[in-house]
């Protein structure tokens, strides 16, 4: 053990401790509690994710548990099962296992003579995931969560698929797991059998995308861990967290609509990190209130941390298109409830690429269009999930391959809080179809910033539960959700919103070109108005500078690289989108270890042929510390024609450079509607 200077209290770390769970499988946790809990016990705190403990998150973690830690909580961060320097193999997302295991983890917590039997749960991503899926279990004393970037609904609104259309950023996460599941626990940790438990992880490892692209409908796969099939399972306060660059907000929404227990909602201009560490800026003291949720719930201060707004978020401001940003402009205002008082829905006609004024009659032909596959290659990521140049760029060049509406010049500011909705009334060709709706801030000199957007499988189009096939030449009617915002638009800019029939490499199009025709007079944009000028109802927190515990130490060794380039060949008309996230070789000192973490994302296409588009992912991860060095190459490919998706994926591990391990696989998975 060691003692760490974290707070007002003094900290002991206990670097490595095993957790028994049922089955006998032990998990490997890392705990920061005050030097105090040896004989005043205090309530404890769980972060339950698969990003390695002792390596990869080891420098966040030192900034977040040892402050946590420091201000009377033990703070208790497991790697799941068959990752880190924890046993077993770890075969999918948010399993049975999983649950059981945390179960377990939270009862051993409470247990502890240190902990007197309280217990939380914090999280971002996959942490807030399971913190939120572990509370809908209601295990015994887990009395409160922190639950940030995450999802209550594991179909419609995570990483895999987005109003029934696959998402690339599926390929893209199951790449990542790949990779990281095929990675070793530390030797220095597990003693002589890291070699054993290796080994067992590179054998019983699958890629996780094909059981992902086997449920390309909402079915009972994603029902299990979604809290939205039945929010009143959850019985405990929800600190429920995101950011507007991040993919999760639309979930703080719902949570804080339909929860009935004590919550909190947070949205920031963040992308898919923590707040105290947030980018885009401006960050805040999110560690702080964090300590304060805690104090209230697990302690039982009367403190004032539920007084206040329920929904606080992030007004931003127009800003030019940019692929990133240091800070985003704006204010926090607060909302005593949601839906609030404060916003109103108004919808606005289209007419013959115009938005018009509430009420405002436009007559407008029909107005159809067929997008170029090179729609959406400035669409930026799904998520922006470390903040490098992965937003959205200039929108003019999407819009000239769409079916553009636009409003006047604004005569007085506009802010919208919420997602807009596209209602239209609108036909297409083919019995497979998607429709791209982006929601665009112009300003004066014609740069256009998307504000937000919303995709839909036409074919899903009354539920994400029986999609059906389109009737060439039918009306239809159909409801396109767009993210929720908070916008601000000034006096002078439009706004557009801009209409596609692909949104590659966003989003995986449909089999083959789609033509859409739109019935303007049909058809509306409804925009969630936040009233200006009037008083909230009540004071909007005023957040403090960043805090945490001193970070760990680490050097670098050799520099990476990020890169985000978008390529056509004029000759083959082949065009390309390749995203390079390079860590480089970081050394980190209290371990004596070296990592490295490569990724490659190439995403290409060949003209308008719907049947060339391609996702082609590699990662390089490797670990070494004086005689031991060990890396894993993974490689996933996936292509697809008008019946199929084709999976090709490989993986190689090396000890000392001599390959010990070599797996391939090669699946066909049928496509369902998508």
């Amino acid at each position: 053990m060691k003692e760490v200077s974290a707070g007002p209290q003094a900290v002991k770390e206990e670097e490595h401790v095993w957790i028994p769970t049922r089955d006998g499988t032990r998990l490997a946790g890392r705990i920061w509690r005050p030097v105090a809990s040896d004989t005043d016990p205090v309530p404890a705190i769980l972060e339950l994710i698969p990003y390695r403990k002792r390596d990869l998150t080891a420098r966040r973690d030192s900034i977040n548990h040892p402050y946590i830690a420091g201000h009377g909580y033990a703070c208790v961060r497991v790697d799941l099962r068959g990752s880190g320097d924890s046993e077993g193999v770890l075969d999918d997302e948010y399993l049975e296992q999983e649950f059981r295991d945390g179960e377990d983890v939270l009862a051993w917590m409470a247990a502890q003579p240190w902990c007197n039997g309280r217990t939380g749960m914090m999280g971002i991503s996959w942490g807030g995931f399971n913190a939120l899926q572990l509370a809908a279990r209601r295990p015994p004393g887990l009395g409160a969560i922190a639950a940030l970037c995450c999802s209550d609904d594991r179909y419609a609104d995570d990483v895999h698929y987005m109003g029934g259309c696959l998402l690339t950023d599926n390929l893209s996460w199951a790449s990542t797991m790949f990779a990281y599941t095929s990675c070793p626990p530390d030797p220095q940790i597990v003693g002589p059998g890291w070699r054993e438990m290796w080994y067992e992880r590179l054998d019983g490892m699958e890629p996780w995308l094909a059981e992902w692209l086997n449920h390309q409908r909402r079915d009972d796969y994603w029902r299990h861990g979604s809290v939205c099939e039945d929010y009143s399972d959850v019985e405990c306060p929800v600190l429920a967290v995101s950011g507007w660059a991040d993919g999760y907000s639309n979930a703080v929404f719902r949570l804080m609509e339909r929860l009935k227990v004590p919550r909190r909602g947070l949205i920031g201009p963040w992308s898919h990190k923590y707040p105290h560490l947030g980018v885009p800026g401006p960050a805040i003291g999110f560690l702080q209130e964090l300590v304060r949720w805690w104090d209230h719930w697990l302690k039982d201060e009367d403190n004032g941390v539920m007084d206040g707004p329920m929904l606080c978020t992030w007004m931003q401001e127009s800003m030019p298109p940019s692929t990133a940003y240091d800070e985003r402009p704006g204010r926090w205002v607060g909302e005593p409830g949601w839906l609030s008082p404060h916003v109103c829905r108004v919808g606005h006609p289209l007419g013959e690429h115009r938005i018009g004024r509430p009420g405002e009659l436009l007559n407008s032909p029909p107005l159809s269009v067929e997008s170029p596959l090179s729609v959406g290659q400035f669409a930026g990521k799904w998520c922006s999930y470390n903040a490098p140049p992965d937003l959205p760029y200039d929108q003019r060049e999407e819009d000239g391959g769409s079916l553009v509406f636009e409003s006047e010049p604004l005569a007085e500011r506009c802010e919208i809080l919420g997602g807009p909705v596209l209602r239209a009334t609108l036909e297409v060709d083919r019995p497979l179809a998607m429709l791209a709706v982006r929601l665009s801030d112009v300003a004066p000199d014609g740069r256009a910033t998307r504000a937000t957007y919303g995709l839909l499988n036409l074919t899903h189009r009354d539920g994400h539960a029986e999609p059906r096939p389109l009737e060439a030449g039918r009306r239809r009617r159909v409801h396109v959700q767009l993210n929720g915002v908070a916008q601000a638009f000034p006096a002078g800019h439009r706004i557009r919103i801009a209409l596609s029939t692909s949104y590659w490499p966003l989003a995986w199009p449909p089999p083959e070109p789609v033509r859409l025709t739109v019935h303007p007079e049909e058809s509306e944009l409804e925009l969630p108005i936040r009233s200006i000028g009037e008083p909230d109802d009540l004071p909007t927190p005023l957040f403090g500078e960043p805090e945490g515990a001193p970070p760990l130490s680490s050097t670098v060794v050799m520099p990476g690289e990020q890169r985000w380039t978008v390529s056509r060949d004029l000759v083959g008309y082949r065009s390309a989108l390749e995203v390079v996230k390079d860590l480089g070789i970081m050394h980190m000192e209290d371990i004596d270890l070296n990592v490295t973490r490569n990724a490659r994302e190439r995403y290409v296409w060949t003209g308008d042929d719907f049947g060339s588009v391609r996702g082609e992912i590699d990662w390089v991860m490797g670990f070494a510390r004086g005689d031991w060095d060990v890396h894993t190459n993974t490689h996933t490919v996936l292509t697809s024609d008008a019946s199929n998706f084709y999976l090709h994926a490989t993986m190689d591990a090396y000890e000392d450079n001599h390959r010990v391990r070599s797996r391939n696989w090669d699946l066909t998975i049928p496509r369902d509607h998508v």
